[in-house]
């Protein structure tokens, strides 16, 4: 079991603060060009950003078979993950898309079972519970039929992001740099992109230049240097306890969206995201306990 150290905390924290804000850069890019052009073109920006970086640590890019293999696989599910909740921002706030989005939390111990590790009664618990504030963030009891499309496409991204996690933790070894398995993500993602937006939408340049900020801090901040935190912040935590530390995400994209945006969510609302987020911890409980005692 890789053991958490002070290094992996402090990067995977960074990783959740610059994440969490950039929900609001997502929104505001999103009013003025489509989901695929804004998935893109922040994946294609991410990659570039890491050019200078890899020459700079690593003197040369070293893309063996191994992570040549692990960049496409994660590339597919990173594309997929994010444009689902790119496309989940034409019917919902940042705010509630962040905290369905922080489901993979709960995802990940359900898809570990078919890998044959048993999850605790608690976590069990725990995940009954964030049912119960997902319910609250995305039904309205008045209107049970009315379910915003947004929620069931975040929760989809919510998916694919468990899947990265537990890919991540699979695939980071000693023969896979994490920084240019971070630059083969964002080539595939991009080159996947990029495909669907001439396909399904037409991109206009003024526009593009008008989302030109929300895309520099997205695709710069989010990917470029977060994404790779995370990579090299896995490195340095189990799986578990980097799950918890990064779903403090949707925390931050709360704050933001409200300080930056003027998001306000209902008092149901915000009691299913404390909801959430107390199973969100209480899941992670067990499992960190048992690992420090070892």
């Amino acid at each position: 079991m890789r053991k958490t150290t002070p290094k992996g905390i402090i990067l995977l924290l960074l990783t959740a603060v610059i994440w969490g804000s950039s929900f609001v850069a997502q929104a505001v890019g999103m009013e003025s060009i489509d989901a695929f052009t804004f998935t893109a073109i922040r994946t294609t920006l991410g990659a570039i950003v890491l050019i200078p970086v890899i020459l700079i640590f690593n003197r040369r890019f070293d893309l063996n078979k191994s992570t040549l293999i692990a960049g496409l696989i994660l590339g597919i599910d990173f594309s997929v993950a994010q444009n689902l909740q790119q496309f989940a921002f034409y019917y919902s706030t940042s705010g509630k898309i962040a905290f369905i989005t922080a489901f993979y939390m709960f995802f990940v111990p359900l898809f570990s079972v078919f890998l044959g590790k048993k999850i605790r009664f608690l976590t069990w618990c725990a995940i009954v519970l964030g049912l119960i504030g997902l319910f609250l963030i995305c039904i309205n009891p008045e209107d049970l039929t009315a379910i915003n499309p947004g929620d069931l496409l975040s929760l989809g991204c919510a998916v694919f992001f468990a899947f990265q996690i537990m890919l991540i933790d699979h695939f980071v070894g000693k023969d896979i740099n994490g920084i240019q398995l971070s630059f083969m993500q964002f080539v595939v993602a991009a080159c996947v992109s990029w495909i669907a937006m001439f396909i399904f939408e037409k991109p206009v340049l003024p526009d593009i230049i008008t989302a030109a900020p929300s895309l520099a801090y997205s695709g710069i901040m989010s990917c470029g240097i977060a994404y790779t935190l995370q990579i090299v912040g896995q490195k340095h935590a189990n799986p578990v306890v980097a799950s918890l530390l990064m779903c403090l995400e949707s925390v931050f994209a709360v704050i933001t969206a409200a300080l930056v945006l003027q998001e306000m969510m209902s008092m149901r609302e915000l009691a299913g995201c404390i909801i959430m987020f107390a199973a969100i911890v209480i899941s992670q409980v067990p499992a960190r306990t048992s690992q420090e005692a070892h």
